[in-house]
């Protein structure tokens, strides 16, 4: 078939040279059904001789699919590139969504960049969408669902959440984490809690309670200090927590990165690690591995977690349901020299 090299190959030749017509071309490129054997074969020979690429654009109107699924994630991008947890979470999704033949979109949504990002989320760009890092007051789920996409969210808004999010059990790792500093023997153990406005921050606190409750140890509120995730904020709690209550010898962090930094104000402090001070940390991020002394800390699978939430989207997609069960991942405390 005469045709200029530089000239894309279409639609139209491919059926020519298959020797089928149009639309039967078109439901073999499209996965489409009632087509014999031989057809679908020519058609594919047709395609791999003439370097046939359907039209992305063209496709997704046949098949109302863009084969594309958006990951938001509701941080700035300090911390979503300076955090391993992010890193190992889009790594999961990544490699589920390949496996699946679909693309990954990454957007990055801190609260300024919020203008044209659902104008963006709609069925004509993406499938669905996996939403990572929300805050309790955010109603971006049900606005992006408001639009006909199915979302499945990494982590919770709120406690209350029972359908389409993926998680890791907090509650479940922090009460691990305060009964490993209990059978230390330690007696005043604090915690160095996350954001009260997100899940991770909440929930890791009602495991720490939950944990001293079942020891038949007092709550004291002061031994409670807040930070957000990050090294400095452990480093400044930690600070706190000693003029507040000198005597402290336990603390568990919410985070492996509050817990570097924790450890980096007691060397400060003159306090030894464990001798003095024993500490706990969540994720068992690398930098557990390398702290000095290296840290225990209760691990979580940042990889598992996009893959499930990749799978859980796939189901809901499948099955037109918004309403699937959400899915909670296990713990386990990884016991290492800081305690």
């Amino acid at each position: 078939m005469a045709r200029s090299p530089r000239t894309r190959p279409t639609l139209e030749e491919v059926a020519a040279l298959a020797g089928v017509g149009r639309g039967t071309a078109s439901r073999v490129i499209n996965g489409g059904a009632k087509v014999s054997d031989r057809a679908r074969q020519a058609v594919e020979e047709a395609i791999t001789e003439l370097g046939y690429v359907p039209n992305a654009a063209a496709r997704a109107l046949v098949t109302r699919r863009t084969d594309a699924v958006a990951l938001v994630i509701a941080e700035s991008e300090e911390r979503v590139f300076g955090e391993p947890f992010f890193a190992g979470v889009v790594r999961g999704i990544g490699a589920a969504l390949a496996a699946a033949d679909r693309q990954l979109v990454l957007i990055l949504a801190d609260s300024r960049r919020r203008g044209s990002l659902e104008h963006y989320l709609t069925r004509q760009h993406v499938d669905g969408v996996l939403l990572l890092s929300l805050h309790e007051d955010d109603t971006l789920p049900d606005r992006i669902r408001g639009h006909g996409l199915p979302v499945v969210v990494g982590g919770r808004s709120r406690p209350d959440v029972r359908t389409g999010f993926v998680d890791v059990d907090n509650v479940q790792g922090a009460g691990l984490a305060v009964a490993h500093l209990v059978e230390r023997g330690r007696q005043r153990i604090a915690t160095i809690a996350g954001p009260p406005d997100m899940v991770a921050g909440s929930s890791r606190v009602e495991g720490y309670v939950a944990g001293l409750t079942a020891a038949d140890r007092p709550i004291d509120e002061r031994l409670v200090v807040r930070g957000d995730f990050s090294q400095e904020s452990g480093a400044r709690a930690m600070r706190e927590l000693l003029e507040r209550e000198p005597a402290v010898d336990g603390v568990f962090c919410a985070n492996d990165l509050m817990a570097a930094g924790a450890l980096q104000a007691l060397r400060e402090a003159g306090r030894r690690v464990p001798e003095d001070v024993s500490v706990v940390g969540f994720e068992d991020a690398p930098i557990a591995r390398s702290t000095v002394p290296p840290l225990t800390t209760v691990h979580q699978s940042p990889w598992a977690m996009g893959g499930e939430m990749v799978a859980l989207l796939l189901e809901t997609m499948a099955t037109s349901d918004p309403d699937l069960p959400g899915r909670m991942l296990p713990t386990r405390l990884v016991v290492r020299q800081s305690s």
